[in-house]
């Protein structure tokens, strides 16, 4: 009797220490496959090593061949390391099991975007929307997607979509407002500029402007008709312009004008600028501008914009060489977006006197290089989409003639009709 009370004891000993045992066991394997794959992450990220990531994570899924997080990171690292076929292999294979995952989808359709496969990314794309709706980084890869299908007033509608769910989104607020000019097929624009003087003139100015722009597949062209009274004198300009489509990084901005009332407006004016589209939301600019009165001025210009979730940071520069020196004026802008792309409120401050600004650029007819400082507020609002207002007020403090100073005020309306 004793015995078998003293085996039995013994047996039930055993089986707690087995039980105990096989959690442990379970667990060590649980914890050395997490160490790979941290090792695979630290060969990828810190040393850029993809093959050896590769390899650690074939280790990690033959032992965990049913999670889904690994089998991803492994289709990933097939992508960055141009294994196309290999990654399409597992991410179809995720797809199948799991069809709502949102990052099996977004990494897939990155890979077929990615490949110059834009009709397959969107298929995969619009699969994993049907399951994530208001995924922000689906909905971003579907724009990117459609304007490289040239799809860019859909591709608009897709970023006015993301921004109601994710309106601090900055990688979406700056591909909307690079699209923003090739966003409808149509566009007619209106302007109206009226400027009061307390010193200079006597008589205000007044310009006016009637556009229209047509998208195509180059890109956006438009021809603008521009009116100015001012210096007591009436005058018309033609100017034409253009938004050339480059690569995915890269546009362009082209334009001319002309007129034969020289007292009121440049005879020729000319500016070609290139635009990069770089990471982290930031936006470069680099061109020239081109004046004729009695002579042609040459201005370069330079500018850095940065998105920063509902918010835009713009610093520019215009630099005017001469004989003697270089004439330079700054401009810093500020931008507040409520809404969409054409949803802000601006304020902006500068000195000097920008070729760009249809205002004052006579104004750099003048031999001496005058001097001012100026403050502006503007706000933009779209109705529909297909109806943008905006107004605006700038206060210049001017230096007319040298050593002699004046205030200059200005209200802007603007309505475009896009169709």
């Amino acid at each position: 009797m004793y015995t078998r009370v003293k085996f039995f004891g013994y047996s039930v000993i055993v089986l707690l220490n087995l039980l105990l045992i096989l959690p442990c066991k379970g667990q060590q394997q649980d914890e050395k496959t997490e160490v790979l794959f941290q090792e695979a992450r630290k060969a990828t990220f810190d040393h850029k090593d993809h093959e050896k990531a590769i390899r650690l994570m074939k280790r990690v899924l033959a032992k965990n061949p049913d999670v889904i997080d690994y089998n991803i990171f492994l289709g990933r690292l097939y992508t960055w390391s141009k294994k196309v076929d290999s990654a399409r292999i597992i991410f179809k294979h995720v797809l199948e099991i799991t069809p709502e995952h949102e990052d099996a989808a977004l990494a897939y359709g990155n890979l077929e975007y990615w490949n110059s496969n834009p009709s397959a990314a969107l298929e995969i794309i619009e699969s994993g929307l049907q399951a994530s709706p208001t995924s922000s980084s689906l909905l971003l890869l579907k724009a990117r997607v459609l304007n490289s299908l040239n799809r860019t007033p859909e591709a608009s509608l897709v970023l006015t979509r993301l921004l109601k769910v994710d309106p601090k989104n900055s990688e979406a607020r700056a591909l909307a407002n690079t699209l923003k000019e090739n966003s409808s097929l149509n566009k007619i624009n209106l302007s109206y500029d009226y400027i009061y003087f307390d010193e200079q003139f006597e008589d205000p100015w007044q310009i006016a402007s009637f556009g229209y722009a047509r998208q195509t597949k180059l890109g956006a062209v438009g021809v603008n008709l521009n009116y100015a009274n001012r210096f007591d004198d009436n005058g018309f300009q033609a100017e034409l312009e253009a938004y050339p489509k480059i690569s995915r990084t890269f546009y362009g901005y082209v334009s001319g004008a002309y007129s034969a009332n020289e007292s009121v407006f440049p005879k020729y004016r000319a500016g070609f600028s290139l635009f990069a589209n770089l990471p982290v939301a930031l936006e470069a600019e680099a061109g020239v501008r081109f004046i004729h009165f009695s002579q042609t001025n040459t201005i370069y210009t330079l500018a850095l914009g940065k998105y920063y979730k509902n918010y835009w940071f713009n610093i520019r520069t215009y630099l005017t060489p001469s004989k003697n020196n270089i004439a330079h004026s700054y401009t810093m802008n500020f931008r507040y977006y409520y809404g969409g792309a054409d949803d802000y409120l601006s304020l902006s401050t500068g000195t000097g006197i920008s070729p760009d600004d249809t205002q004052n650029n006579v104004l750099l007819a003048s031999s001496y290089q005058l001097k001012s400082t100026n403050l502006s507020a503007a706000y933009r609002h779209a109705i529909n989409f297909k109806n943008v207002f905006s107004i605006g007020l700038t206060w210049f403090n001017q230096e007319y003639k040298q050593q002699q100073w004046g205030n200059q005020y200005n209200i802007n309306l603007t309505y475009q009709f896009r169709f």
